[in-house]
């Protein structure tokens, strides 16, 4: 009884503290060896001090709780994965997150998913900020760095949070010795070059998933954690931005996780999302920023899946950007053409690449899910969707965009002069994201972003060359505002799109309508773009473009039918 008391008086401080605390036996059973010295080869003694002292606490604090429930497997009776998760960095940032996501992917038995996480939380940035202060850092002073130490801690405690299996710490500690490695070789070569900038930020994704995968083995989930590389992810070997190819990538994956025989109950993959092996190099890759989202729909195309759930901190993909517009609405129902265009022009929901396995599926769906909001049925995004009652989809602003008008009129009537302008572009590795043209002259935008080298630099190059043809001219900090629309109902957009403009007195500098005829991108002043798409999502979803439907009022948006089997 005293004992029950105990616990329960705990509890109740644990609650009004909001601090999660993990169960004796998973910290103390598996602990790690080596974690009371974990801070002696980077930190000085104080510091390690204060570390045992943290970890005491924490055993103290554990001995007063009852042990965590197990989790129900996922998957009974199931012989093969039948679905893809992803989670983002924000949905597995800590702990206590990466509990949640424990219980999400277990509160669905009928399924069998393969996990694809991102790195915790901010990891890619702060290792990113490690290759850069290593070039500047002597070796000697390679594992004081912030950014080093604040990785060590997070991933080290939340193995002592979550309880996980002492290999697994020995083996993340490890990894962060390898980590402080690598920054000396980069101090010492005074290089960070693309094919060891790869290589550093793969870390992150690497350590999350072993942590996951272990503390669901410690909770009763068979689970396994594979490198996306071991699996037969291939890329090309362009390091930073590496392309996936599929007729290599597709077979071997399929053959990795196809069901062992004679196996009872098949382990759940948790997969590194974002990476890759280079084709020649076998070097580890990376599909970009985002490119988690590309590895699920890859794996979900080599498995020949149904569906594929990418799961955000939003509701689904909403109107706009919500840091803009507050009073932004989930979109019920996307095709993959405007997934691609909303993605491409800045949207944070998707990475650009990632619906190109789907669409080479054929048969493979794509939904968006929040893991903070797990109730809300999200986005489905498919092949193909009733447009009857769209009008606007999405508006999308960036930023910080350059506008180059290139005019010439000494190749009037002559063929070749847009592909002499082009292949300029091609050569600075410079790229384009809009094009209006003329027979004389050409209109195009360039997000410096995408600039391959020094920015100004380049631009000059391009400037000097182009002159010998055309008279060339730059303007900057524009703005560029995407409609993804229902381009056959254009006349309605443009007339209601430039009665807003008209009305708040802002100037249109460039049109273009997208060959995809599912975006309409208007050019315009930057100081002036978020007013401007604040203006237009007042126009077409606080206004009178509602198509009333057997589910009720949908507002500029399609009819989204919410058949999904996770809703």
């Amino acid at each position: 009884m005293q004992l029950s008391a105990q616990r329960q008086s705990a509890r109740v401080a644990s609650r009004s503290e909001r601090v999660v605390v993990p169960a004796l036996m998973p910290v103390i059973a598996p602990a790690c060896p080596i974690l009371r010295g974990r801070a002696v080869a980077t930190s000085s003694a104080p510091v390690a001090s204060k570390r045992s002292a943290v970890r005491r606490a924490v055993i103290a604090k554990a001995a007063t709780v009852d042990a965590p429930r197990k989790f129900q497997q996922p998957g009974q009776g199931v012989k093969q994965v039948n679905v893809v998760y992803k989670f983002g960095g924000s949905s597995v940032r800590d702990a206590e997150r990466m509990r949640e996501v424990a219980d999400i992917i277990c509160s669905f038995p009928q399924y069998l998913p393969c996990v694809v996480l991102s790195a915790m939380g901010k990891t890619t940035n702060m290792l990113l900020e490690c290759g850069e202060l290593a070039l500047k850092t002597p070796t000697d002073q390679i594992g004081d760095l912030a950014p080093l130490k604040n990785i060590r801690k997070l991933h080290l405690d939340t193995c002592d949070e979550l309880g996980v299996e002492a290999a697994v710490c020995n083996e993340v500690d490890r990894m962060v010795n390898e980590l402080q490695q690598l920054l000396i070789g980069i101090s010492i070569m005074q290089d960070l070059t693309p094919r060891a900038k790869d290589s550093l930020v793969s870390f992150g994704e690497r350590l999350s998933t072993r942590i996951f995968a272990s503390y669901l083995r410690v909770n009763g989930v068979a689970a396994r954690q594979h490198d996306a590389w071991e699996l037969g992810l291939t890329t090309t070997d362009d390091f930073t931005n590496a392309d996936v190819i599929y007729e290599a990538s597709l077979p071997a994956i399929k053959k990795a996780l196809a069901p062992a025989p004679g196996t009872a109950q098949p382990e759940v993959p948790i997969v590194t999302g974002f990476l890759g092996r280079g084709q020649h190099t076998g070097a580890v890759t990376t599909l970009g920023r985002g490119g988690s989202d590309l590895t699920a729909t890859v794996l979900g195309a080599a498995l020949e899946l149904p569906e594929v759930q990418v799961w955000k901190d939003v509701d689904g993909v909403l109107t706009s950007d919500p840091r803009i517009v507050p009073s932004t609405k989930p979109v019920n129902e996307l095709t993959f053409e405007e997934a691609t265009e909303l993605a491409y022009f800045g949207a944070q929901v998707l990475h650009p690449q990632a619906m190109q396995p789907a669409i080479r599926s054929g048969k493979m769906n794509v939904r968006v899910k929040n893991s903070y909001n797990r109730t809300a049925p999200g986005t489905i995004i498919s092949a193909v969707r009733p447009m009857d009652c769209t009008v606007v989809t999405s508006i999308v602003l960036k930023s910080n965009v350059t506008l180059v008008d290139i005019i010439s009129t000494r190749m009037m009537g002559q063929y070749g002069f847009l592909a002499t302008v082009f292949d300029a572009f091609r050569r600075h590795k410079i790229s384009v994201d809009v094009v209006a043209t003329s027979e004389v002259s050409v209109s195009l935008t360039l997000d410096p972003k995408k600039v391959a080298g020094a920015v100004e630099d380049e631009l000059t190059q391009l400037s000097q060359e182009l002159e010998k043809i055309a008279a060339v001219s730059f303007r900057k900090n524009l703005a560029i505002l995407s409609l993804i629309c229902n381009v056959e109902k254009t006349s309605e957009i443009l007339m209601r799109a430039f009665s807003v403009f008209q009305r708040e007195n802002i100037n249109v500098l460039m049109m273009s309508q997208g060959a995809s005829k599912t975006n309409i991108s208007l050019v315009v002043d930057g100081a002036r773009g978020v007013e401007a798409v604040q203006a237009l999502h007042r126009e077409f979803f606080d206004g009178p473009s509602v198509c009333s439907t057997n589910a009720g009022p949908t507002v500029g948006l399609g009819n989204g039918n919410g058949n999904g089997s996770h809703n």
